[in-house]
């Protein structure tokens, strides 16, 4: 079947992601830096923020059991627009052109509703297409199917006629199960294969 829905993820495929960035500067020991990361402002507790947790909470609950480092708790947040210091030209020089051939783009992302708005500011190609689910506003995060099918009713997909790009296995395969097409992304010239694949790719 002809592709006809294109669907973006963000983190790491349009825009740089990485927590680590203004620790740098908060942390300086590489040592303390790396266990501060692995066992307190982990991935899992910032994934549970992409599930649409307030700030608030998720502070409060880390203070709570690690006291000594409320500052750099505190920090996550207050530095976070650190983490995303730049896009994906290459990608993003893909997304403008699918749009500017016409092509339907929706976006599908794991993120906190309040910093996907200062995404939106920081890179305003996250604006363009026909629109978003931030996992962070409806609650629910990727691989969950219940994202995928929310995503393909609010846009009204063919799930037959949908191509998914994402960096992350586990969503990838998530997508395939439910119907979709879908390829892991890992570079811009990666994609631009994968989508001549799929006779999409414009020069």
């Amino acid at each position: 079947m002809t592709i006809r829905h294109i669907v973006f993820d963000i983190g790491k495929v349009l825009i740089h992601y990485d927590p680590e960035l203004p620790y740098r500067r908060i942390i300086p020991d590489a040592e303390r830096r790396t266990w501060f990361l692995a066992n307190v402002c982990t991935s899992d507790w910032n994934l549970e923020q992409d599930r649409g947790r307030p700030w608030d909470e998720a502070e409060a609950e880390l203070i709570a059991a690690h006291p000594d480092w409320e500052a750099e708790i505190r920090a996550f947040r207050a530095h976070w627009h650190e983490m995303v210091p730049h896009a994906y030209d290459g990608t993003v020089a893909i997304l403008l052109g699918l749009i500017e051939e016409g092509r339907d783009i929706t976006f599908l992302t794991n993120f906190a509703a309040d910093t996907f708005v200062e995404a939106q500011e920081l890179y305003p190609f996250l604006k363009a297409g026909r629109g978003v689910t931030v996992s962070g506003r409806v609650r629910v995060i990727k691989p969950d199917p219940a994202i995928y099918d929310l995503h393909t009713r609010t846009f009204d997909l063919d799930p037959e006629a949908t191509l998914f790009i994402d960096d992350n296995a586990d969503n990838v395969d998530a997508a395939r199960a439910f119907g979709w097409n879908a390829v892991r992304f890992k570079d811009a010239e990666a994609l631009q294969a994968d989508l001549q694949r799929f006779d999409l790719r414009l020069d």
